[in-house]
């Protein structure tokens, strides 16, 4: 039995966004999973929802007590016992799409490779992975990114910009 990941689309924007969007998402979760240390040894169940950033902002303010919108969130899912052949919720991650087109633009990148970086980026906090807890563990997290990210071709998103 393999991994279940939902993917939940509510703001529309996104259907657009990126071809074949479902499997897009699925993949990245997937090699989010892949990548880490400590890569669950079964099945997992991710939800992902593609919201807009008045949803993300709401769910920051309550959640975090931050009243702004951010590109990704992550709500690790309470830890529960395996029950033989089901999944196990792992989480949910919330991803907001005016954040993202925004940062993809400041940034020159195409938005299919920011989106599946703060995929990559939110499965391994539902994970456990925590870059606000210092350096080392900054760095242990961007390593995991970089490593999971190279799976699905997409470049290292913490590399200088070449000059052209």
């Amino acid at each position: 039995m393999g991994h279940e990941i939902d993917v939940a689309v509510e703001d529309a924007r996104w259907d657009d966004a990126v071809p074949g969007l479902e499997a897009f998402v699925i993949r990245a979760v997937e090699a989010g999973l892949a990548a880490a240390p400590d890569s669950p040894a079964g099945p997992v169940e991710v939800s992902v929802l593609l919201a807009d950033d008045a949803t993300v902002q709401d769910l920051n303010k309550t959640w975090r007590g931050k009243d702004r919108p951010t590109n990704v969130l992550s709500f690790p899912a309470a830890p529960q016992p395996a029950q033989p052949g089901l999944a196990r919720p792992l989480g949910d991650v919330v991803l907001a799409y005016d954040t993202l087109v925004r940062e993809s633009a400041e940034q020159s990148k195409p938005l299919a490779h920011h989106l599946a970086h703060l995929l990559v980026h939110g499965t391994l906090h539902l994970l456990g992975q925590d870059h606000e807890t210092g350096d080392a563990d900054a760095d242990a997290m961007e390593a995991l990114e970089v490593a999971a990210l190279a799976t699905l071709g997409v470049p290292d998103p913490y590399a200088e910009p070449v000059a052209g």
